[in-house]
């Protein structure tokens, strides 16, 4: 696996972006950056309330990211980084022409995403608003893309298969 890499673990909420990005970065010692955390309070505050978030809304996280990738690239690390990435001028942004910037896209069957969303505790997006992130989402057709049907542990060991492959 060639260094530096960002890799990006996108898809709609409840696809177990978090939880895959950060049993990547053990098993591979990538640095893990959680795209949530990148948000400014008002959108937090938004999404809780269950108003989606619009691209203006979006504009100030995306940038954020962009920092935090372009960052990592210049220290030469390998990151592991969560973020919906629903649209394809949002990944665009993101990745910025660098093809050291990589999309692993995980999804699955609808029931299956909304049965996870009701059943974690602790997070601030409402399974609500699933709808409207299934209707904003433009699918990927450059990304590494994992069924969430299967373990994050597979995903995992799936994803580095790849990667390595790649050199």
């Amino acid at each position: 696996m060639k260094r530096p890499l960002v890799l990006i673990f996108m898809g709609v909420s409840g696809t177990g972006k978090t939880t895959v990005a950060k049993l990547f970065a053990e098993k591979t010692d990538a640095v893990f950056y959680e795209g949530d955390d990148f948000h400014p309070p008002a959108n937090i505050a938004k999404m809780r309330q269950g108003i989606p978030l619009t691209d203006e809304d979006r504009a100030q996280w995306l940038q954020a990211l962009r920092k935090v990738i372009v960052d990592s690239l210049a220290k030469k690390e390998l990151a592991a980084v969560t973020c919906s990435a629903l649209k394809e001028k949002y990944r665009e942004q993101l990745q910025g022409g660098d093809a050291r910037v990589k999309f692993v896209y995980l999804t699955g069957p609808q029931k299956l995403i909304e049965e996870r969303m009701k059943n974690r505790s602790g997070h601030f997006m409402p399974p609500a608003l699933l709808a409207s992130q299934l209707a904003t989402l433009e699918p990927p057709t450059d990304a590494l893309v994992f069924s969430i049907e299967k373990s994050p542990e597979e995903i995992v060991a799936e994803l580095i298969q790849v990667l390595n492959r790649e050199g």
